[in-house]
């Protein structure tokens, strides 16, 4: 049996989280800092792993998928620039746990799972944690989710190859999308694109490591 910590002790290791992962490495935003704060990161691994739920990586969830180190998720919160009317389309919902934090900083978010063990068991775990303003779909997430677009901001959990055109026309105005681009198993790119009233832009934002984002159509 693991020697897990008490419950009492998780919010201790949130914000020992905060302070050492994110602040010392130049999350500034006191909203994301909040969020991290308050989200229960430990309920949204495997229970034999919960004693780990805070280290500074990204943990496996089962079926090949992973739940994103803590600095990753807050950095790529903090990019996303939310404010508390947006709308925010979420693409690889893993466990919920990036859909749970990103909740708290905009109006909803649509998330889209391609897996649907994981889609499913996500859906539950954020209903019974009582995010209200999430929706989990099991699809494809090259697609997007056409039925709700435009979203103001939208957010890639997995490394594409190239960018989805999709997810760009998905964007509406001033839109923000952050995406991990490049191959399985190599050095990938966080790309920010962003839509201004001349077009879209990009920029990179360093080096990160995902697992790739597949897609439901034929190879």
């Amino acid at each position: 049996m693991y020697d897990l910590p008490m419950p009492a002790d998780w919010q201790q290791q949130r914000e020992e989280m905060v302070r050492a992962q994110l602040i010392r490495r130049q999350i500034t935003d006191e909203r994301v800092l909040a969020a991290m704060r308050r989200v229960p990161r430990e309920l949204f691994i495997p229970f034999d792993l919960r004693s780990s739920a805070y280290d500074d990586c990204p943990m496996p969830i089962g079926l090949g998928q992973t739940i994103s180190q803590p600095y990753m998720v807050a950095a790529m919160a903090e990019l996303l620039a939310l404010s508390p009317p947006d709308r925010l389309l979420d693409i690889g919902t893993g466990s919920g746990y990036a859909a749970a934090v990103l909740s708290l900083l905009c109006s909803h978010v649509w998330s889209v799972e391609l897996l649907p063990e994981l889609a499913d068991s996500a859906a539950g775990r954020l209903s019974r944690l009582g995010f209200a303003n999430i929706s989990v779909r099991c699809a494809d997430g090259y697609l997007g989710w056409p039925e709700q677009a435009p979203f103001d901001a939208i957010h890639v959990a997995a490394a594409a190859r190239a960018t989805p055109p999709v997810l760009l026309e998905q964007l509406g105005p001033a839109g923000r999308l952050v995406i991990p681009l490049g191959k399985p198993r190599s050095s990938q790119t966080l790309k920010l694109y962003q839509r201004t009233a001349e077009g879209i832009t990009d920029s990179s934002q360093g080096l990160v490591e995902f697992v790739e984002l597949k897609s439901g159509r034929p190879a």
